[in-house]
């Protein structure tokens, strides 16, 4: 039953552009190329900067993605985006990114969109974004230290299935971002076994600064749901919420190529020995967590069953905690208790 409704849930979340507005075809060379499904031109022409790649994934989909260089670039932004949209309609966006915000730029279809091979699920998407960020490593060097990762609505769901498996990456942005696929149907309090894009969960174990961008007036996904994430994550960054802005005009607006800016140069500026200090930090604040509900703490005093033995931190008779920071002062009855028993044996010896 579970996995019925996932599907049916599946069917509402995706809607790729029928027919595509871009095709793939290989030159004579063996480099592919990108060409508008509406004049038959390539998308970009003769553009030693952009790259049309096709990778398999491990659900073994061959999934179409485009790769933008920025010779100023320090660092490259993987774009995972909406389920109304493909590549052919974000290329001029991708353009404005790369040269805005000064950074190598990734974008892919996902699988069952655009030039894509494969259908649209949850899992497939999961698959791919993970085949892209290999490629990244494989192909072009990149590592997580210098990648941040953007997710668009539903894109937000691989997005955060991605960075909640780096620990080192550098940053995130959610960009009119769902806490789950059934959260935007209705409010529920509980995550059900059958949703999908489970990000209120994923959100948590996201080690890096996390910006999220949210119009206030999104009638397909609620405002609610940015600021939920913004609240959940361990790193927050200052949000930016764009008051009127809806669900797909957000990039309209001054403040957000703005405020994105900003993002990024943080990023960049943020060196390695800032990170390294935040990252022991928080170690640090978790070995005191751990030490602090040990169970030498948690024991508590009890009176010597055996008569014979009066030492009051004997683990045998009394389980007294062993560090002196933890040991509870003695209760009044076994204090006189101990102190007739001390008596009595010194009474006995002389």
């Amino acid at each position: 039953m579970g996995c019925l409704i996932s599907q049916l849930a599946a069917k509402f979340a995706f809607f790729p552009p029928a027919p595509a507005t871009y095709q793939v075809k290989k030159r004579d060379d063996g480099k592919l190329v990108a060409v508008s499904s509406q004049s038959s031109m390539p998308i970009a022409v003769d553009d030693a900067s952009f790259d049309v790649l096709s990778i398999t994934t491990k659900r073994r989909n061959k999934i179409i993605a485009f790769y933008l260089r920025n010779p100023y670039a320090r660092l490259t932004v993987l774009y995972s985006h909406g389920n109304a949209a493909d590549l052919g309609q974000l290329y001029d966006l991708f353009v404005q990114l790369k040269a805005n915000l000064r950074v190598n730029l990734i974008g892919y279809d996902y699988s069952g969109y655009g030039a894509s091979t494969g259908k649209p699920s949850e899992s497939d998407t999961y698959a791919d974004i993970e085949a892209v960020y290999e490629c990244l490593e494989t192909e072009y060097g990149i590592s997580q230290e210098d990648l941040i990762l953007y997710g668009q609505s539903v894109g937000s769901g691989p997005t955060l299935h991605l960075a909640a498996q780096l620990p080192r990456l550098r940053g995130v942005v959610l960009h009119s971002a769902i806490l789950s696929g059934i959260r935007v149907l209705c409010q529920v309090k509980y995550t059900l076994c059958c949703d999908i894009y489970k990000n209120v969960n994923k959100i948590r174990k996201v080690k890096c600064p996390v910006l999220v961008i949210h119009g206030t007036d999104d009638d397909v996904v609620n405002w609610l749901h940015g600021n939920g994430l913004w609240k959940l994550a361990r790193e927050p960054y200052e949000p930016l919420w764009i008051k009127g802005g809806g669900h797909c005009n957000l990039e309209l607006y001054p403040d957000y190529i703005r405020h994105l800016s900003r993002f990024v140069q943080e990023m960049e500026n943020m060196t390695t020995e800032t990170r390294l200090r935040k990252i022991r930090e928080t170690l640090c604040l978790q070995k005191r967590s751990k030490f602090s509900s040990s169970k030498c703490c948690n024991i508590k005093l009890k009176r010597p069953k055996c008569p014979e033995c009066y030492y009051p931190n004997c683990f045998k008779c009394c389980r007294w905690p062993k560090c002196p920071e933890c040991r509870p002062e003695l209760p009044v009855m076994f204090q006189t208790w101990l102190h007739e028993v001390f008596v009595s044996v010194q009474l006995m010896l002389v």
